[in-house]
């Protein structure tokens, strides 16, 4: 698509306070293909003020009517299903056939859910002799990371929609037309202006500025810990209610009863999906000391068949960040059998798929959050070996267990500190909560529990 110059702000496309602009990069080829407008905090205010104005009447609005206009959405953006592929593709870097199963699919069917759940949720009960009413919080002033650029946008602003609330979108830098396609998206299924509002520009500036707003009351962001923890600090500054969907280091546990080929294949290739740009990646495999030779075997053969299937990472400074990782995991005594940090082209922001073995927990690669295709094998000795491993980082937003029995498999993954852990194979719900422990965020994302994260609830005694 082409991009907007403007900003989209109660209900059309207005000029940018400023005219500075950001450049679209596509990282296959490492050529600009667009800009779009770099906003600032008065862009952010007018889009605040559009919200405030417009959330009287969208509050107000029946839950079935708020349904009627999601169902409309998931529609318009079913109609642009290819477009939105072709979009990702070009300003993400990820293969088409991934763009379209996945970047394109996972948000209509996400926009869907929340379409039947506005109809459905009970927003009133009776409690005793009380009645407990459930309202939205107010304006949200969502962040939003270039991963997966419009899935992101829907599992936030698709469940604030439902709740009643409106909406203030500050998407990723890196992936801004995605963001500009959603709002022709609104646009086209005829949610009222204001209901949703979209800024443009650099995290610093705009982004600083939607959440330190004193219009926004809550703010929902997706992204870095370290950045997390910035966006906390000034929100709570304010006494700001934040839901944050931060980094992750999750653990891939097979236990010895495990169909070994099986856990380590699939592991791999969830390492590998998306360029190993997912939060919530199984990017520590944990094997049994007696099965780990033959782990490492099939790793490292299921991963050179990824080398001419992923994408590159977003952009020149990721795939640094990325190189420099392994090099120290190299330095740091693991060892490389797949991969390393030389470019597989010499086109193009691309990672080699690559895999370590004999990988300590206390290893840098094991603790910190690479965002790469990269992924550590580690020994453990017995279960509560494994355990120990699995939750020795300071993360905890999502896992694997692989075991020949369910309940076995079931009984480790309650042990486990993490938000969300998949049993062999476990296939991805979107009405199912996602979110972390620890510093993986607060709140969650996804099906009822992410609807009510954008709701406050009164109770009137009788």
């Amino acid at each position: 698509m082409k991009a907007h110059d403007g900003m989209y702000i109660d209900g059309a496309w207005r000029p940018a306070a400023s005219g500075d602009t950001i450049d679209v990069v596509n990282p296959l080829d490492e050529q600009v293909i667009d800009r779009v407008p770099a906003g600032t905090a008065a862009d952010v205010d007018a889009a605040v003020r559009a919200a405030r104005a417009a959330l009287p009447g969208w509050a107000a609005t029946p839950p079935a009517e708020r349904a009627a206009h999601l169902t409309a959405l998931r529609d318009v953006l079913a109609a642009r299903k290819d477009e939105i592929a072709e979009t990702v593709t070009a300003e993400l870097g990820s293969p088409l056939a991934f763009s379209q199963a996945v970047h394109a699919s996972v948000p209509i069917a996400v926009a869907g859910s929340y379409a039947e759940l506005a109809a459905s949720h009970a927003f009133e009960e009776k409690v005793g002799n009380s009645t407990v009413y459930q309202e939205p919080i107010g304006v949200v002033g969502a962040i939003t990371p270039w991963n997966y650029p419009l899935h992101q946008i829907v599992a936030k602003v698709a469940p604030a929609l439902a709740a009643g609330c409106t909406v203030v979108l500050k998407p990723a830098e890196d992936t801004p037309l995605t963001a500009q396609l959603f709002a022709e998206a609104v646009d086209g299924a005829g949610i009222p202006a204001g209901v949703f509002n979209l800024v443009t520009g650099l995290g610093p500036v705009a982004g600083q500025a939607l959440a330190e707003h004193p219009g926004v009351d809550l703010v929902s962001f997706t992204g870095s810990t370290a950045v997390g923890r910035q966006i906390g600090a000034t929100a709570g500054a304010a006494v700001k209610k934040v839901a944050l969907e931060l980094g992750g280091k999750s653990a891939n546990v097979i236990l010895p009863s495990a169909d070994l080929a099986k856990a380590v294949n699939v592991g791999v290739a969830n390492v590998m999906s998306n360029s190993g740009q997912t939060c919530s990646a199984w990017t520590r495999m944990l094997v049994h000391r007696d099965q780990y030779d033959e782990a490492v075997e099939l790793a490292a053969t299921a991963a050179a068949k990824y080398g001419s299937r992923i994408g590159p990472v977003v952009n020149a400074k990721q795939r640094a960040r990325v190189r420099s990782y392994i090099e120290k995991g190299v330095a740091e005594g693991a060892r490389l059998v797949a991969g390393g940090p030389e470019s597989p082209a010499e086109q193009g922001y691309f990672i080699s798929p690559t895999v370590f073995a004999d990988v300590t927990p206390d290893m840098t690669i094991a603790q910190e959050e690479i965002f790469g295709p990269v992924l550590s094998i580690l020994r453990y000795d017995d279960e509560d070996d494994a355990v120990r491993i699995a939750n020795g980082t300071v993360y905890g937003l999502a896992g694997a267990v692989w075991a020949g029995e369910e309940a076995e498999a079931v009984a480790f993954a309650r042990r486990l500190e993490t938000g969300q852990v998949d049993i062999n194979g476990g296939r991805f719900n979107p009405r199912a909560p996602f979110g972390g422990y620890k510093q993986s965020g607060v709140g969650r994302e996804l099906g009822a529990h992410g609807l009510s994260e954008y709701l406050q609830t009164k109770s009137l005694q009788f």
